[in-house]
């Protein structure tokens, strides 16, 4: 378990699981007052919600399915990163992808966010890459 500092300007509780197996934690929307986002339309939500998170950690912010199958609602760069380094209120861009305006509440479950560790890497540029089976095969090379 890794221990991570919050700041919560919002009226809503601290993300937190809602089982013991999940990856994710229910980030909740902190309005004023309630927005329609109508078809197509995407916006920036607040959630009242400062980090800061250990160098080596980021927060994923992923869009919840139950919004998306039910509204099509999603998380637009998803997965947002959250840097370890930024201390920012966290925002949520969501989109509406369905044909029907949608009304989003203040303390609204709008995506979900998952805390993970990181590698940072050192390039090291060569002139050759080593071979695999695969090689340069992607998008659906494998007929599946």
């Amino acid at each position: 378990m890794t221990s991570v500092k919050i700041i919560n300007k919002s009226s809503n509780d601290l993300p937190n699981y809602g089982t013991y197996a999940s990856a994710g934690m229910d980030l909740r929307a902190n309005l004023e007052q309630p927005i329609t986002l109508a078809p197509l339309q995407r916006t920036l939500i607040p959630t009242g919600l400062f980090i800061e998170l250990p160098v080596g950690y980021e927060a994923q912010v992923r869009p919840r399915s139950g919004l998306a199958i039910k509204h099509g609602i999603s998380v637009l760069n998803s997965p947002g990163t959250i840097d370890a380094d930024y201390r920012g209120e966290i925002c949520i861009i969501l989109v509406n992808l369905s044909n029907d305006p949608f009304v989003i509440q203040h303390g609204e479950r709008i995506a979900q966010m998952v805390v993970a560790k990181h590698e940072s890497v050192v390039w090291e540029e060569v002139e050759v890459l080593n071979d695999t089976d695969r090689g340069e095969g992607g998008f659906g090379h494998t007929g599946k």
